[in-house]
């Protein structure tokens, strides 16, 4: 993600050195669409929560509500980020089918966050408890 923003702005840059002077404004809006997006995606990601039922995950996102049952989630799985101004963890919920999914609200910084894995945890013995129901 950091190096995709970084090569972003530079065609930004370039595209804005190779325009005339009046013919500039699209850059700022471009920058600002940018930035909304990432702030957009910041607080979804911050402020998401998840609902566990015995039924299966519901997501809550500024943007709406989606729910999955159990019997559509083949594994819950930690993943690691690194970028390089630093690292982070997120929880991903591996459907059978289609891509994996972002479940939000359950993030860290931490290398070892007690909290993190309590909530990974309890969202594996979820799915443990529906697979044998």
């Amino acid at each position: 993600m950091d190096r995709c923003l970084t090569l972003l702005f530079a065609g930004f840059a370039v595209a804005a050195a190779l325009t005339e002077p009046t013919d500039r404004w699209w850059w700022a809006g471009g920058v600002g669409v940018c930035w909304l997006a990432s702030l957009y995606y910041m607080v979804n990601r911050g402020y998401g929560r998840t609902l566990l039922t015995s039924s299966g995950l519901e997501f809550y996102t500024l943007t709406g509500r989606r729910s999955f049952r159990w019997d559509e989630i083949a594994g819950i799985d930690a993943r690691r980020h690194q970028t390089s101004s630093g690292e982070w963890w997120d929880v991903r919920a591996v459907r059978t089918r289609g891509r994996s999914l972002t479940v939000p609200g359950v993030f860290t910084s931490s290398r070892r966050d007690a909290a993190f894995e309590e909530q990974l945890a309890l969202i594996r013995r979820y799915r443990a408890d529906a697979a044998t129901d």
